[in-house]
């Protein structure tokens, strides 16, 4: 969890390879995919380093082995398509061709036709001449011709001769060709993925460096620190392996470069990550939003999409490609939507799990309730004459009369309202508060973690002048307005509901500060919102002002009080290693005043409070912009929720109001119907639609209050990430 939450602690490492054994090496560390190989030749081309003649054999070789495309055609278009081939391709290619014996059916017109089955080779080899690359595709020979009768005689004789012992070594060819073929064909894909190994194992040769003896590469490589022992002990099986005297070793350097960021992850927890990284790839050790996406992000995407029927064919769907993921057929396809799915099947899961759950929440079925404890409110309490009933159209429960309103529903909302006539303003309002509410909790979390980086990257000061104001500005404003939400559902009942006041009034007039003629919410609101706007306006100028001020102050007066560590003159390797710790950590020395010998980076005190303005005016306009983009979940889910009951109305309703005896037949065609625009339109255009809104609200109202995305992915040196052309091409 520590290694997802901030990333693994990385190190630079410098490893010395024997020549004789560095292959061998380089191969194990392959096969472990621990380090990211640093190119030490940047300064040389691609063409004149050492090892790029084996790449160029490489490159031959897998043209060879891998590029053959094979299919089916209709006969009478062959040639049509060898001319085209051969115009496309400029003669580079080589077609071979068989027709089939028996005839097949055609996909298109379901009619009989005679096909050819063909096999196409192509590779990069440069033909000479071009007599004699046309007499090649059309497999011509050229033989001597003679003047004499006696001569031509001989000749045909000799011919007639040859021709009898061709056909003799040709069948036995042909039969030794067609056992090597077989066993070929048996061995080729693992000749391809060897090819590949060596291409890649000579083009990390080419990053590498000798020594000045020329008898040692010299290798530096990004690996996280706690598989330095498995690195050790791969470089010892590679010289073992190789009988090398002298065995390669690696030695762990410190450094001021910024390490890539490297997040392990799993099938499960992976699909989370890329929409993380998909926004933008951490820093080193900055603390991982993909832990909480793995919770918030399918909450979210159900409270816009909360239905119980529609979260359970999600859910099912994504349960079935679980159980098949390891079905070759299903994960290699050329389909890629199909791929888009599959690869997110864990987040379809957590997505159709989560909305059940806010599906029986809204008690939302097909937008009908279920009515499975039994709802809260009685009619018969209410009295109604048989005249009532009759002559009036609506009728209203009263819930102060005794009776008539027997406690709350125990899950989700009461079935009733999906009777009432006022269900719609019901749910808007409830809907609406409901999506403020999770939208600020949501980012005041997101505040709350920035934290985390600041102690974490020893930047305390950042508690007092950023975090602290961004809280206190959020929490003062839009934190009172939950509060005043949850107080106004909680002070006040069904006798004094009329009573009530408008919250969006008594907010606007907090800023106003006006609102002395309305009824107050309780009792000392004025004086206590007149306070919170005061802190929320002073909080503005600290966040402005208080980062800038106090780092111009550290860089060029702290010097005066000796705020700096002390680190023995003579010792520079003790100094040496606590700057490579300091870099590892995050914090470096440009914080802090150091010794005259080490002089600190310039502070530009201009750009530092340019940088912090624009922060400030995004936070504080984006403080009011976000919360009002939490909205969408009240939109989404009320739009899906009316989507939902529309399609029932228009469809199911039609085919179960037939009391006939056709009637049954007649409903069959209509649930096919109801089924297929479910999917189609509730599921997959409602479904991406809410994902991505759902994808908006974590990028920008949630990441960014604390996440930086600007680091580099660990890229490790791995033969499982080679590609394959076989897998490339569904061929396994």
């Amino acid at each position: 969890m520590s290694s997802l939450l901030r990333g693994e602690e990385m190190c630079l490492a410098q490893l010395f390879l024997q020549s004789g054994s560095a292959y061998d090496c380089i191969s194990e560390l392959g096969e472990l995919g621990l380090v990211e190989f640093r190119d030490l030749n940047p300064s040389v081309t691609a063409f004149q380093r050492k090892h790029v003649n084996e790449i160029k054999k490489c490159e031959e070789m897998e043209r060879i082995l891998g590029n053959f495309i094979s299919g089916l055609i209709q006969r009478v278009k062959i040639e049509a398509f060898e001319r085209m081939l051969w115009r496309v391709c400029k003669g580079y290619t080589i077609l071979s061709y068989a027709e089939v014996e028996e005839y097949l059916e055609n996909p298109d017109t379901g009619e009989p036709t005679k096909c050819v089955v063909f096999l196409i080779s192509y590779w990069g080899d440069q033909i000479g001449q071009k007599v004699k690359k046309i007499c090649d595709c059309y497999h011509c020979h050229v033989y001597p011709y003679p003047s004499s009768n006696e001569e031509r005689n001989d000749v045909v004789e000799g011919l007639r001769t040859r021709i009898q012992d061709l056909h003799t070594v040709l069948n036995r060819t042909e039969d030794y060709l067609r056992q090597v073929l077989i066993k070929a064909s048996e061995s080729v894909y693992t000749w391809v993925i060897q090819v590949k190994k060596m291409k890649a194992i000579y083009y990390i040769l080419n990053l590498c460096s000798f020594d000045v003896t020329n008898k040692c590469l010299i290798a530096e490589v990004w690996c996280p620190v706690n598989d330095i022992p498995t690195l050790r002990r791969a470089l010892e099986e590679g010289s073992v392996r190789n009988g090398a005297t002298v065995p390669s070793f690696v030695n762990r350097i410190p450094t001021s470069d910024t390490p890539p960021t490297l997040i392990k992850t799993n099938k499960f927890t992976s699909g989370f990550q890329n929409i993380v990284d998909a926004y933008g790839v951490g820093s080193y050790r900055e603390v991982n939003p993909a832990p909480f996406t793995i919770i918030t992000f399918p909450f979210l995407f159900a409270v816009m999409f909360g239905d119980l029927g529609h979260g359970v064919i999600m859910a099912v769907f994504a349960a079935w490609m679980v159980l098949c993921e390891n079905n070759r057929k299903l994960k290699n396809t050329r389909n890629e939507i199909w791929n888009t799915f599959f690869e997110g099947r864990y987040i379809i899961l957590m997505m159709g799990l989560f909305s059940i759950y806010t599906g029986l929440i809204y008690n939302d079925c097909f937008s009908k309730s279920l009515n499975i404890f039994g709802s809260g409110w009685s009619v018969k309490a209410m009295g109604w004459t048989k005249e009532q009933w009759e002559n009036n159209r609506f009728l209203t429960l009263d819930p102060n009369v005794t009776g008539v309103f027997k406690g709350p529903y125990p899950l989700g909302i009461d079935p009733i309202w999906n009777l009432a006539s006022n269900r719609l303003t019901f749910l808007n309002s409830y809907k609406m508060k409901m999506s403020v509410i999770l939208g600020i909790i949501h980012m005041s979390f997101g505040v709350i973690l920035s934290t985390y980086n600041y102690l974490h990257f020893r930047k305390k000061y950042n508690l007092y002048l950023v975090f602290l104001p961004e809280l206190l500005f959020l929490l003062c404003l839009f934190g009172y307005l939950v509060f005043m939400i949850l107080y106004k559902w909680l002070a006040f009942s069904a006798k004094d509901s009329r009573h009530a006041p408008s919250i969006l009034i008594h907010f606007i007039n907090m800023f106003l500060m006006q609102g002395d003629g309305l009824q107050p919410l309780y009792p000392g609101q004025t004086g206590l919102q007149i306070f919170l706007v005061v802190i929320a306006v002073l909080s503005v100028p600290v966040l402005l002002l208080g980062k800038p001020v106090y780092l111009y102050w550290l860089h060029n007066g702290s010097h005066r009080l000796g705020l700096y560590r002390r680190v023995r003159r003579n010792s520079e390797e003790e100094l040496y290693l606590m700057r490579a710790h300091d870099m590892e950590e995050g914090s470096s020395h440009s914080d802090l005043s150091s010794s005259g010998e080490n002089p600190t980076e310039e502070f530009d005190f201009a750009d530092e409070l340019l940088h912090q303005a624009i922060h400030t005016i995004e936070y504080c306009l984006g403080c009011v912009s976000n919360t009002a983009s939490y909205l969408r979940l009240w939109a989404l889910s009320l739009a899906h929720a009316q989507l939902s009951e529309v399609l029932w109305a228009m469809v199911m309703r039609v085919g179960l109001r037939m009391d006939s005896t056709l009637g049954v037949l007649f409903l069959v065609p209509v649930f096919g119907l109801f089924a297929v625009l479910t999917v189609s339109i509730l599921l997959v255009m409602e479904g991406l639609s809410a994902f991505l809104h759902a994808l908006r609200l974590h990028w920008v109202e949630f990441q960014n209050k604390f996440y930086g995305g600007t680091g580099v992915k660990f890229c490790p040196f791995a033969f499982s990430l080679l590609p394959s052309s076989f897998e490339h091409d569904g061929l396994l």
